[in-house]
């Protein structure tokens, strides 16, 4: 009986804990640069979910955009906005790699294709708990889909390889790490 007291105390204390950790009560102060990893939850959309671990832990959104900041799909840096603050990413370079690398078909058997690429992103412009905040990572994207064939038409049965095919089926990853610093 004298156990359960002290069971529920330490519960308490780890409970505590992880709720100041999770609700982002950590400060500029105690976040220390080292090495982050990165995971992102690639979408159809400009916005997207990231995690990052390592020597600090936040989660949060990512948001394309232009040099300007407006939100645009195809743009070359991203928004992060995290728990405890934010930072922008500047992917040109990576962008331009993936850009100029084709994707490997499979258009003989069965119409699949995968796309991996790596590049450095750098990292600036922090607020929050991120003020001052920079870096490079080098970030690995990997996408893979299963496209289309024709239905119809004088390419009946061929593979739909247009920028317009929808695919039947895709998943994509986009992760990497690499050591930021503040100040």
């Amino acid at each position: 009986m004298v156990r359960r007291p002290l069971v529920v105390a330490g519960i308490a204390v780890v409970a505590m804990v992880a709720t100041s950790f999770v609700s982002g009560s950590a400060t500029a102060a105690t976040i220390k640069g080292g090495t982050i990893y990165v995971a992102v939850t690639p979408n159809n959309s400009a916005t997207y979910p990231i995690v990052i671990t390592g020597a600090f832990a936040d989660y949060g959104t990512a948001t394309t955009i232009d040099k300007d900041g407006t939100v645009n799909p195809n743009g070359n840096y991203v928004k992060i906005a995290l728990k405890q603050g934010g930072f922008e990413v500047n992917s040109t370079t990576l962008n331009k790699k993936a850009s100029s690398t084709p994707p490997t078909f499979n258009s003989s058997t069965n119409c699949s294709y995968t796309f991996t690429i790596s590049g450095p992103i750098t990292l600036s412009d922090g607020s929050g708990a991120y003020k001052g905040i920079s870096g490079t990572l080098t970030i690995t994207e990997s996408f893979s889909a299963i496209l289309p064939r024709f239905t119809s038409g004088k390419h009946k049965g061929q593979c739909n390889e247009s920028n317009n095919a929808t695919p039947i089926a895709s998943g994509g990853d986009i992760s990497g790490s690499g050591k930021v610093s503040f100040g």
